[in-house]
């Protein structure tokens, strides 16, 4: 994490056009490198489309898309990357958010603002056309440890993949559980192999007889999704 103090006490708003590039709007201001949870993945239902996932942590606001153009190859080099005027859209009902696009620009960054500071994304690569995300629904869930379940699944390739991001969420998408592990399995609620968590709230008992949703993100380490794991399942 980067933190750099800007000259003057008055910094400036992010930019709601493309006249300035990224690392211009971060030498006026003070502002935070890789602060920001974000990653990218092709869509199930058009490969052009990509939907760039983030983490709006609490008094975040101020969303804002920066890309490079195709050609970049230095995803660091914030000198590349200018503003896309899009709208954000809410995922889990807003617990996470994501802007769409068709842009075929190398590498994207989000940005946001907590109160006088600006937070940076890590960057994330735009693989649509040289690895498109795959979308499967293909989870063995072990469900012998009542309201327990063990959720197990293949690695799409072992290359390519540095962490698993799980989701469990209701029926109707509200966020149960947020967690990250290196291993290809998880167990609600267990954090025995989970190294980073986002579960906004103690996560309530899982009710027998009711449907749920597990979602996993099979993250690269330049924040493409190689695979998205999709379920609905009914806790026994």
């Amino acid at each position: 994490m980067f933190i750099s103090a800007c000259d003057s006490d008055d910094g400036v708003e992010l930019p709601l056009n493309n006249n300035l590039v990224l690392s211009e709007v971060l030498n006026l201001n003070i502002y935070e490198k890789d602060a920001v949870i974000a990653c990218a993945a092709s869509t199930d239902y058009d490969a052009n489309l990509v939907n760039v996932y983030f983490y709006p942590e609490a008094g975040a606001e101020s969303f804002k898309l920066y890309e490079t153009d195709v050609f970049t190859v230095n995803g660091e080099d914030f000198s590349e990357y200018n503003f896309i005027d899009l709208e954000t859209k809410p995922l889990f009902n807003g617990a996470l958010r994501f802007f769409e696009t068709t842009s075929n620009a190398a590498w994207f960054t989000v940005v946001y603002q907590v109160g006088d500071v600006i937070k940076v994304a890590t960057p994330v690569r735009n693989k649509k056309s040289s690895q498109p995300s795959q979308w499967t629904d293909e989870v063995l869930i072990n469900q012998q440890q009542s309201g327990m379940p063990i959720f197990s699944w293949d690695v799409l390739s072992e290359e390519n993949n540095a962490i698993f991001f799980e989701v469990l969420t209701t029926e109707s998408s509200d966020l149960i559980s947020g967690t990250y592990t290196y291993n290809n399995q998880f167990q609600y609620y267990k954090l025995d192999n989970v190294v980073l968590n986002i579960t906004p709230d103690t996560p309530p008992n899982l009710i027998s007889g009711n449907n749920y949703i597990f979602t996993v993100m099979d993250v690269s380490l330049d924040n493409w999704v190689n695979q998205v794991i999709m379920t609905p399942f009914t806790v026994e």
